[in-house]
């Protein structure tokens, strides 16, 4: 069949229309864009080239096979990205529609470039399964060439509405996903079908909803109110990475500390009152360039990337806000997580640590704390970014070794004068040695003043000067200094021996 210059402009027209006008409707009508708008909020003006416009275009209804594939540019910056067209068949994938993502994520890769996925699809198409799911070049290639991709390129996703079945799998694979409230969910199954199997009745809101999966699962990594609070956020987070695994990160202009925070005011002198460490980070990382992830998962632990004088840190903190900033089975998965993408992408590494150490008892036992620690401290132990443990008020306990205290190579331990570094607590110590003796203390005021005692003399023991002249930490330094220092320090490790161990990987405790 011969087309004219006329015909092919009219065809290219209908199939960048996507789907019927009553799909474009009732996806106005939740507060949903169009795919191609999406696109053109995300990216550079007229920086978009398209792949595979006129894929499945023989077939009725089906425009673009319903995902959009191309090429652009991010604040100057080359990106790979994949969007599903919702107004066709509810974004669902079809042959076409699998091979055109598995060619972009292919692009991106070979070309080391980020890959943006801007995902909105009811899952496969079941009419199709046999030209999509099994074969080589099936909907499985796409999880394989996402996997061999990862720590590569940066993958980043936001999700504007279902992630269905398989296909909720894309999310999964991306170093973050951000989620629009209302709209996007992610499952494996869905509400018809958990009724059918297990008899529960749900919603997919109820079930896999982008708040579920921001505060409950771990998920989703950013909770947004509205699409283009999602297209911003995969904006700004691409900022601070670099294009590739071979690349450094985007320096900035530098930009001094907010004045407003005073970072001596804001540790308490006891341990046992609570600060807000996001609080702490802003007050030392350059005016607003905090951007914070997984901010309503596993808050006793706050993370996310900063800048210090323009360059990009990673920074992990223990925020004793949330239930005292004791490690959980969550903030350990979090943590390593974390560690590994900075890690990944040549981001140095800061640990503010303010830790009790790892909860104990029975539940988080048959969760499996022990395992999901050690997997934290493997990270750790095998980032060879370089790191900087600062103890801003303690870390007790595997809690050090979980910050990357001395004995995990850090570039340096920086303590402030508040820090204590010790087994356990003081209180806690106290009891575990003198329990008997002072349960048989009858006397409240006699019994209050050994206690007393004992704590002077623990506290003596771990004093931060005696574990500076033992070179456990390397130095100490004023709220007020800790900033210059950081600066000056992580500059001096730039460029160290990336290598870590001869072998091909370790076996992690998953």
């Amino acid at each position: 069949m011969t087309f004219d210059g006329e015909a092919l402009e009219q065809l290219r027209k209908r199939v960048r229309a996507g789907g019927a006008e009553k799909y474009h409707a009732a996806n106005a009508a939740k507060g949903k864009l169009f795919a191609r708008e999406r696109i053109a909020l995300l990216v550079d003006e007229g920086s978009f080239i398209e792949d595979g416009l006129l894929a499945n275009a023989q077939a009725d209804g089906l425009p673009a096979d319903g995902v959009i594939t191309g090429q652009a540019t991010i604040d100057g910056r080359p990106v790979c990205l994949m969007a599903n067209d919702s107004t066709v068949k509810a974004g669902s994938w079809g042959a076409r529609t699998v091979e055109k993502i598995i060619r972009i994520i292919e692009r991106a890769y070979e070309a080391g470039r980020p890959m943006v996925y801007l995902v909105d699809s009811a899952g496969a198409r079941i009419t199709d399964q046999v030209d999509l799911f099994p074969g080589r070049r099936g909907a499985g290639n796409i999880f394989w060439n996402q996997v061999r991709a990862s720590g590569s390129i940066p993958q980043v996703c936001a999700l504007f509405g279902p992630s269905a079945a398989g296909g909720a799998y894309i999310p999964a694979f991306c170093d973050v996903v951000a989620m629009v409230e209302g709209n996007a969910s992610m499952y494996l199954g869905s509400d018809r079908m958990v009724e059918m199997v297990t008899g529960e009745k749900t919603t997919l809101e109820e079930m896999g909803g982008a708040r579920v999966h921001c505060a409950e699962s771990g998920v989703g990594h950013f909770l947004c109110k509205t699409e283009s609070d999602a297209l911003e956020t995969v904006r700004r987070y691409l900022s601070y990475l670099p294009s590739n695994w071979t690349a450094q990160p985007p320096v900035a202009e530098p930009a001094d500390a907010p004045a407003k925070i005073d970072l001596a005011a804001l540790v308490p002198a006891s341990e046992r009152q609570a600060f807000d460490m996001r609080r702490y980070i802003k007050g030392l990382l350059d005016e607003d360039s905090f951007l914070e992830i997984q901010a309503l998962w596993a808050k006793e632990l706050t993370v996310g990337f900063g800048r210090l004088d323009g360059q990009v840190v990673g920074v992990l903190g223990n925020n004793s806000m949330f239930k005292g900033g004791v490690l959980f089975v969550d903030s350990a998965d979090k943590a390593a997580r974390f560690v590994q993408l900075c890690d990944a992408f040549n981001i140095p590494l800061l640990f503010l640590s303010d830790v009790p150490g790892f909860m104990v008892g029975t539940s988080v036992e048959k969760q499996g704390i022990i395992r999901h620690g050690a997997k934290m401290i493997t990270a750790i132990s095998e980032a060879t970014v370089p790191k900087i443990c600062v103890v801003v008020r303690k870390a007790y306990g595997a809690g050090l070794y979980a910050m990357a205290g001395p004995g995990f190579a850090p570039d340096a331990t920086i303590a402030l004068p508040t820090a204590k570094i010790a087994v356990m607590g003081a209180e806690a110590a106290v009891n575990a040695v003198y329990a008997n003796k002072i349960a048989a203390i009858a006397d409240p005021d006699e019994r209050g003043a050994f206690i007393a005692a004992r704590r002077a003399e623990y506290e003596r023991d771990i004093d931060v000067v005696r574990l500076a002249s033992e070179l456990v930490i390397d130095a100490i330094v004023e709220p007020g200094e800790l900033r210059g220092e950081l600066i000056r320090r992580f500059a001096a490790a730039k460029g160290r021996d990336r290598h870590f161990s001869r072998r091909r990987h370790g076996v992690t405790p998953v």
